[in-house]
């Protein structure tokens, strides 16, 4: 990997394996933007403490560019993605550890409204039950990505953001770690989710979503409860498709893509659950759908030959936590594991 300054243009690109010359957001050389970011830092009212101390001798990060080009989610087949996910180690470790912090569990599930098992399937799929939450400096990352042309706003909106956690004095700026993407804690929260819906449930004045165990499941809890989550209902289900369903797919296809995340798009639409019982569709054991009334879009993530299916209210929800198929169905399949 080879980081390129290109003098003659005053563009900086990165030449990364397999993305060669990605050009960046502005035609401005990385420490004249930097100069730039810090007055408008000051305009926004960061303390100038904090300015000089995460805004000094920032570097380009180039793995963040090339991880943001190759997110395995849409890289990978729904079954290499989700198989990789859902090893011996995450489930057996998801059940030591519902074990080991039961109570606290169901005290923070009643109160937000949300089954343990999916805060347990959240934290696990995140960041290994909390055991890699990530080592990368979040402040460089997100300048990086701010820098860049493919979404510089958004980046550009969660460094400010970043800059505010600090000021506010939730963390040190050396202990502001986190993933490539400028994810934080536990949970993987970006910095304008952690302002949104960080939590201190214990009440020590911190919202500490990197090392309380507290305060890291009632934010993921708060995160998906103000999203709409309902624990009356699951996530959706696997299903088997009958012998003739090629016949009636077209005829479920959705007119128009569903409003919301851009992984829905690939979903039919929506049908009460006692309509797919008539198409023939059935749970894995072969017995028909529950006898309830909701609706249900199905989803061939690996196409007509791949895995089935339904999914119901709440997996909207999961998506807003990450919007990528694989991972969604790839956190309620983890969550089922952990039924009691």
């Amino acid at each position: 990997m080879k980081f390129i300054k290109l003098i003659t243009t005053g563009v900086m690109a990165f030449s990364l394996s397999g993305v060669a010359n990605i050009a960046l957001a502005t035609e401005q050389p990385f420490e004249q933007w930097l100069a730039e970011l810090r007055v408008e830092a000051s305009e926004k009212g960061i303390s100038e403490q904090i300015i000089k101390q995460a805004l000094t001798d920032v570097k380009p990060y180039p793995k963040a560019i090339k991880s943001d080009r190759a997110q395995p989610e849409f890289k990978r087949t729904f079954v290499n993605y989700s198989n990789k996910r859902l090893s011996k180690w995450r489930v057996g470790t998801g059940l030591k550890k519902r074990l080991e912090h039961k109570e606290l569990l169901e005290k923070v599930g009643k109160t937000y409204g949300v089954q343990p098992r999916f805060i347990l399937s959240f934290w696990g799929l995140e960041t290994n039950y909390g055991t890699y939450t990530g080592n990368n400096d979040i402040i460089r990352s997100l300048a990086t990505l701010a820098y860049d042309k493919r979404r510089a706003a958004y980046f550009r909106k969660e460094l400010f953001n970043a800059l505010i956690i600090l000021d506010q004095g939730h963390i040190a700026l050396d202990k502001m770690k986190g993933s490539w993407s400028g994810a934080m804690g536990q949970g993987q929260f970006m910095p304008s989710s952690f302002l949104r819906f960080a939590q201190d449930f214990d009440g020590d004045g911190k919202k500490d979503i990197w090392n309380n165990h507290a305060d890291v499941f009632a934010s993921i809890a708060n995160y998906l409860k103000h999203f709409g989550w309902s624990d009356q209902q699951t996530w959706g289900r696997q299903v088997t498709l009958p012998d003739n369903a090629i016949t009636w797919l077209n005829s479920v296809k959705a007119e128009k893509p569903e409003a919301g995340c851009r992984a829905l798009r690939s979903h039919t639409a929506k049908l009460p659950l006692a309509r797919w019982n008539e198409l023939g569709i059935r749970r894995l054991n072969e017995t028909p759908l529950p006898n309830i009334e909701m609706e249900a879009t199905l989803i061939l993530p690996d196409g007509n030959s791949g895995p089935a299916f339904l999914t119901y209210p709440n997996y909207r929800t999961i998506l807003r936590y990450n919007c990528a198929n694989s991972y969604a169905l790839t956190i309620g399949l983890l969550a089922d594991k952990f039924k009691s």
